[in-house]
Parts: C-alpha cells; structure tokens; sequence
C-alpha cells in the first residue's frame, strides 16, 4: 500500500515535518511493509518558510526583526538558489504564538516586523518576494509593514501615528515612498475574506486576537478609512481595495500587499508544486493530511481542503488527523474527507482531560 503522508502544522504544538513523521511512526508501528510518501504541508501561515526549505534548493538567511509589540525576534528568508525570489512568513514577526495570551490586543498589536523581513529580502537582490499570510496577531492592515518601508501614515496634524490598527482611526495621509526598488511582492494566502465588512479582517479574525464587540467595530472602521487614504495615496493601488478577495489575510497585511500593486497567489498551490504533491496524489493509494483544529474554517482554502479535493478527484480516500474535530461529517464528505480522527477524543479517557494530553503530547497520540 502507497500512503501519502501531507499534513499542515497543529498550531502551538508541532510543526508539519514533526506531525508527519509522528504519523510516519505510527503507521510503520502496525504496517512496515507499506510505502510511505512524507510530504508536509503549509498555506502560507507559521512553517510555510520551513516547508519550502526542505522542498527547494535555496538558501535560508537569518534575519534580526521584531514582534508584534516590538520586541526583538528572529526571522528569516528563503532564497532560491539563483536568488530570483524570496519566501518568508508573517507569522515570524507578526505570529500571535509571539504573544502571551494577556499580551493580544489587535488594537496596539503591528506589523512592523514583517515590513523589516520585506526590507531585507529587497535588499538581498531577489525580484520576487513571496510573503506568507496566516496566523497573525495583528488587525493593522499592513501599516506597520508599510512604516518600515518607507510608508508613514500620518494624522490631520501631520504627526506620525502610533503602531496598531486603532491609530488608523485617525489616519489622513502618508508621507514617504515604498522602497522595494521595483521588487514584485506576492500575498500567499488561502484566505480569500476582504479586508472590511462582515466577513473582513476585524469580524472574522479579530476576535481570535483577543478583540471584543466594540474593537472589532472601532478596527473595522479604522481600516476602512485607511484603505480610503491607500487608494488615494498609493499610484498602484486598485480602487475597491476594502472588497478584494484575499485583502483581508493576516489582519489585512493581504490589502497592504495589493495597494503595492502586488498580487495573491494560493498557499497550498504554491507549495503544492514546490513540494511535488500532484506528483505524489497520483500514485497513492492513502491520503492522510491533518491540522490542529479541524473546524469550518478548515474547508475555505486551508491545507486539508486543497488535499482532501484534490484526493477526492482521483478517487483516492483521505484521512484527516487533527488535535480537535468540529467539522461536520456530511460537511468533511463534500470536501472529499473520507473520515476524520481527533487526538483529544483519542487522549479522552485519560486523566487529565483530552485536551490537554492532546496539547502535552499530540506526537503520542
């Protein structure tokens, strides 16, 4: 039997190369003789730079940056091996697992470390940089990337505004230039929500970074009248900027991305192709892919739905193990779920609780 094995990171615990080699032992342990294919997965969110390395022959360089209150952390950006293009991820600077829980507040919370990482794969000669979208702990819609950039944005009184997307509420201008040098940035992301609106950055994601009805209400206003002054501002950046699919990714650093004039490319398709996927999809008789919370948010673009289709179409069964499961099994059939296991189910008669044996030791289960 012919397994391929392609699961994306479980959030907080492991990252995909150490889920797929836990499921790898596993399976080893009840079925040796089998073929295993190990390809981990990534969307563009936390380990998409990790991914791409062990699949391209490029380079990756360490970069000094910071967190998203500005404190100091370590980046890095994947070169490719004629220098041609840039990876890295927002979520190494922008990462809500950079913050402690009291710590998140997408209100003050800035992606100005992301703009540092940007600057220094410019500076590296690359013509295409390629920027992973996805678990982000900022709503700021890319100021604070632009700030670092060379991208103020500025109050009516011509004074520089504070990091954090609630500042935005008084935005009025920008002072300064974009200094990319004529690099072309691409968003990865399967994130396809805009940036304003009900199923904007701040009403869909805001919450999860710690903010309640009433940021989420100041935010989304603030980033509307930020994407007002963007448009005005910005000579590439397309009219409509507030509704454009994918604008909304990483608390809005997706419309950032687009009033660069840059574009959105899928994720999981790009590393689909890096990592040879297709390739593997059409030899194999399993498919076992996994996440850490297997929801509805799962089935909109996310490492498991483009798996799970993309089994389905060659009439291949896919499994899906993940730390939690709250996906409905008629839901997970129609995106060419087979079946669906839980580690917190599995870990449930154990002291303790499941979740947090599933959270101490999600490599065991």
């Amino acid at each position: 039997m012919r397994v391929l094995l392609c699961p994306d990171k479980f959030a907080g615990t492991l990252p995909a190369p150490e889920v797929a080699a836990a499921v790898a032992d596993g399976w080893r342990s009840v079925a040796d003789g089998d073929d295993l294919l190990i390809r981990p997965l990534a969307d563009g969110g936390p380990g998409f730079v990790e991914v791409l390395a062990d699949a391209l022959d490029g380079r990756r360089v360490s970069v000094r940056t910071v967190d998203p209150l500005g404190r100091p952390a370590a980046g890095e950006i994947l070169l490719t091996a004629d220098g041609a293009t840039a990876y890295l991820e927002s979520a190494q600077a922008c990462g809500l697992h950079l913050l402690a829980t009291a710590e998140r507040d997408p209100k003050a919370t800035t992606s100005y470390g992301l703009g540092l990482l940007v600057a220094a794969a410019v500076e590296s000669g690359a013509r295409t940089v390629v920027i992973g979208l996805g678990g982000s702990a900022t709503n700021d819609a890319g100021a604070g990337m632009l700030a670092a950039l060379g991208v103020t944005p500025l109050d009516a009184a011509g004074a520089a505004l504070p990091y954090g997307g609630a500042a935005l509420a008084a935005v009025a201008a920008l002072e300064g230039a974009p200094r990319l040098r004529g690099v072309r940035l691409v968003a990865a992301t399967d994130v396809d929500n805009p940036l304003l609106g009900l199923h904007g950055a701040s009403n869909v994601f805001g919450p999860q970074k710690g903010a309640d009805w009433a940021d989420v209400l100041l935010l989304d206003a603030a980033l509307e009248r930020f994407a007002g002054v963007l448009e005005q501002a910005l000579p590439g950046c397309p009219a409509g900027l507030g509704t454009l699919p994918g604008g909304g990714a990483a608390g809005g650093i997706g419309a950032a991305i687009l009033a660069l004039g840059g574009g959105c490319e899928s994720g999981i398709g790009l590393v689909t192709r890096a990592t040879g996927l297709d390739t593997a999809l059409d030899t194999a008789d399993l498919v076992i892919t996994g996440e850490g919370s297997f929801d509805h948010q799962s089935l909109r673009g996310k490492v498991v739905a483009g798996v799970a289709g993309a089994a389905r179409d060659r009439g291949v069964p896919c499994v899906v193990v993940a730390g939690q499961v709250s996906t409905g099994r008629r839901e997970a059939a129609s995106a060419g779920v087979t079946d669906a296991y839980s580690l917190v189910e599995h870990f449930g008669g154990e002291e303790g609780g499941g979740l947090a044996a599933a959270l101490s030791r999600p490599a065991e289960g």
